[in-house]
C-alpha cells in the first residue's frame, strides 16, 4: 500500500516497463544485425558513405558490428549481464545519433543502413534521428534502472563530479 500513498509506481508496473524495454531493444537490436550479417559488403558500403570512420576501418566496422548488435540483442531479451548490455546499448546509440546528425548537419543524403543494406532503404531524416531518440530513452531508463537510484544519488555526492 506504501506506493498508492506516495503515487509512484509500484514494483509491478517498474517491472513490466523495465522487461518491455528489454525485449523492445533487444528485438530492435536482432533485427537491425540480420540484413548487415548477411550483407556484410552492402553494409560496408553503407558504413563508407558516412564518412565519420577512416577508410581503414570502414571494413571492420561492418564485420564487427552487425555481430556486436546480435549478441546485444540477445543479452537484452534473456535479460543477463544486464549493466554491461545496457551501457553498451546506451553508447551505440548515442554513437548512431551522433553519426545521423552529423550528416544531416553536413547536408549527405544517405541511406541510414540501420534495418536494411538495400540502396533504396530508408533516407536519413529527422525522423531517424528521433526514432533513435525514442530508443535512446529506452536504454537511458535501462541504465538507471540496472544501476538503480542509490547509484545515481552517489554520483551526485561525489565532490569530484
Amino acid at each position: 500500500m506504501k506506493y498508492k500513498d506516495t503515487g509512484a509506481p509500484g514494483p509491478y508496473i517498474d517491472g513490466i516497463a523495465y522487461r518491455a524495454g528489454r525485449w523492445i531493444l533487444g528485438v530492435v537490436f536482432i533485427y537491425a544485425s540480420i540484413h548487415k550479417i548477411l550483407d556484410p559488403a552492402a553494409f560496408a558500403r553503407a558504413v563508407y558513405l558516412y564518412q565519420v570512420l577512416p577508410d581503414g576501418l570502414v571494413n571492420l566496422a561492418a564485420l564487427v558490428l552487425p555481430w556486436v548488435e546480435l549478441f546485444l540483442g540477445v543479452l537484452l531479451v534473456i535479460g543477463i549481464w544486464m549493466p554491461g548490455a545496457a551501457m553498451l546499448s546506451t553508447f551505440l546509440f548515442m554513437v548512431f545519433m551522433g553519426a545521423l546528425t552529423y550528416n544531416l548537419a553536413r547536408g549527405l543524403d544517405i541511406g541510414c543502413g540501420c534495418f536494411s543494406t538495400s540502396p533504396a532503404a530508408e533516407a536519413a531524416g529527422i525522423r531517424t534521428v528521433a526514432r533513435d531518440g525514442i530508443f535512446l530513452v529506452v536504454s537511458l531508463y535501462l541504465l538507471c534502472v540496472t544501476f538503480g537510484a542509490g547509484f545515481l544519488r552517489g554520483l551526485r555526492k561525489r565532490e569530484d563530479f
